[in-house]
């Protein structure tokens, strides 16, 4: 396990392993051992990613697999409007830096269009937890994973693609992660204030 210094304001700590079952089971072991607001987790391979329905799969590397532990000061009762907000920060970030036009499949998906097919395909998908004690919400766990430059298996191609794929070029999965954290962040601040009314 690495350690560095990620230049996003919001991020406390950041936590980076080569190859992960989970960034989310990792954020969740990390969160009960206290650690603090804006702790991300990044891995560059995924062995069992989650998703919903406890569903799992390969995460080959070239994709952003990563999971947020964040601790909002307020009461969280219902996730679905974080879910849309980070959707939402996926996609504003996937249009700005390459122009693609995207959606959100309720409640965790980002879909983007595929011209060359003329199909709606997965981009990425979001998995947010939580924990609550006594009433008061000890912390939140955001997976957000985007397939950049990684493979896809061919059982997957017909539903899903890559910014690689729709663009025919490798693109630097950090420069993606910069501003998808940008976006979240901006998002998330966003969502507090909502929250509190």
């Amino acid at each position: 396990m690495q350690e560095i210094t990620l230049p996003v304001a919001s991020v406390s700590r950041l936590v980076i392993v080569e190859v992960l079952d989970s960034t989310q089971n990792l954020a969740r072991e990390l969160a009960l051992q206290g650690t603090p607001d804006g702790t991300l987790v990044l891995a560059y391979e995924q062995t069992g990613g989650r998703g919903q329905y406890e569903r799992t799969w390969n995460a080959k590397r070239g994709g952003i697999y990563f999971t947020l532990v964040l601790r909002p000061k307020q009461t969280v009762s219902h996730m679905g409007p974080l879910a849309l907000r980070a959707a939402q920060a996926v996609c504003d970030t996937l249009h700005k830096m390459f122009d693609l036009k995207t959606k959100i499949k309720h409640p965790n998906d980002v879909l983007v269009w595929e011209a060359k097919t003329k199909k709606w395909k997965k981009i990425c998908g979001i998995l947010i937890e939580s924990s609550t004690e006594a009433n008061q919400t000890q912390w939140l766990l955001v997976g957000i994973g985007i397939n950049v430059n990684n493979p896809l298996p061919p059982s997957l191609t017909d539903i899903a693609t890559s910014v690689k794929k729709l663009l025919g070029r490798e693109i630097d999965p950090e420069w993606i992660l910069q501003e998808t954290l940008e976006s979240f962040f901006t998002q998330y601040a966003q969502w507090q204030l909502s929250s509190q009314i």
